[in-house]
């Protein structure tokens, strides 16, 4: 995806499949969704990503016709959310963060039901499912009942059942949470394919590493997108310098580098400190200075590397800058 282009849209040769319009949502005082502009292009996978609490699975459910917004407007595939719900539901598909299909029925009878609740064709139905099985790797579990499915199996029967009817969009909320990393790879090897036929994807995730394989991201903290970009142009985004610290005095050497005004956060990464600081701050030698100066109070410093910026650190930055309230 072009880079040059405005962040906030898809790209201009793209229709925009989802499109919602100053969406918001409270429950009593509570801002669950905060004036949430958004739009997602056919063919495209948009990440929306933010810890636990963001809004990310009440503005999935907004965009679902399942919860009735404050205010704003959807649009799904061109039709008028308020007004054309069935016509906007006929063409999306929903997989949910917990497992809602039938515990005590097989694979092949969860997949039969969910045919039969969208009113498929049985001939079309069962050349469709006899497909996306192979395709998942889940053909020689037809049988199986779905209670005695491992967790990512699972997801994977979730996310065939809801691709039976052949959806223009998908929308899944945090499908991978608590599944194994094999199968999280697994997973993601499905959807690639639906972005190439031209699926929109919008898919909900804590997972940082996740984020990374989306064309675009949306940053959502207490309700609000901080920001829209690609993965690439938020890593260009980062306001702060970093550097990797090394000590075995990790507690005393945070204490202290948090009382420096130039540093912004301290952060304990896999045994070492991970620093941000202020890049225009004078006299800090890209970072060093704050090592020399650990050393003269006395904290043995072992190692002091530049390091390059995550997404991670990026969205640290944003929450900050942004104080996390709406």
């Amino acid at each position: 995806m072009n880079t040059s282009l405005d962040p906030q849209s898809p790209a201009p040769d793209r229709q925009p499949a989802i499109r919602a319009v100053g969406l918001r949502k409270t429950f009593g005082e509570t801002v669950a969704v905060a004036d949430l502009n958004l739009a997602v292009a056919e063919g495209e996978i948009f990440g929306l990503v933010g810890p636990d609490g963001a809004g990310k699975t009440t503005a999935i459910r907004l965009l679902l016709a399942l919860l009735a917004p404050d205010a704003g407007e959807v649009r799904i595939g061109g039709y008028d959310l308020r007004r054309q719900p069935r016509e906007a539901r006929a063409i999306v598909g929903y997989v949910p963060q917990q497992f809602a299909l039938y515990g005590d029925l097989s694979v092949a009878e969860n997949m039969r039901f969910v045919a039969e609740v969208r009113g498929l064709e049985p001939q079309s139905y069962a050349r469709r499912a006899h497909e996306l099985l192979a395709l998942a790797g889940l053909a020689p579990f037809t049988e199986r009942l779905a209670r005695d499915l491992s967790g990512g199996m699972r997801q994977k029967l979730s996310l065939l059942s809801a691709l039976l009817h052949q959806p223009r969009i998908l929308l899944l909320d945090e499908p991978t949470t608590g599944v194994d990393p094999v199968s999280r790879r697994d997973f993601w090897r499905l959807l690639y394919p639906l972005a190439a036929q031209g699926v929109a994807l919008l898919i909900s995730t804590p997972y940082l590493d996740e984020a990374q394989r989306c064309h675009r991201l949306g940053f959502m903290v207490a309700g609000r997108l901080l920001a829209v970009d690609t993965p690439e142009g938020l890593l260009r985004r980062m306001p702060d310098a970093l550097i990797e610290i090394r000590t075995e005095e990790r507690i005393e050497a945070r204490r202290l580098l948090r009382q420096r005004r130039e540093v912004r956060r301290v952060e304990v990464i896999g045994g070492a400190l991970r620093v941000a600081f202020d890049p225009h701050a004078p006299d800090l030698d890209a970072g060093r200075a704050l090592c020399r100066w650990l050393a003269e109070q006395g904290i043995p410093v072992a190692a002091c590397e530049p390091a390059t910026a995550t997404l991670a650190d990026v969205f640290s930055a944003l929450s900050d800058s942004s104080g996390g309230s709406p």
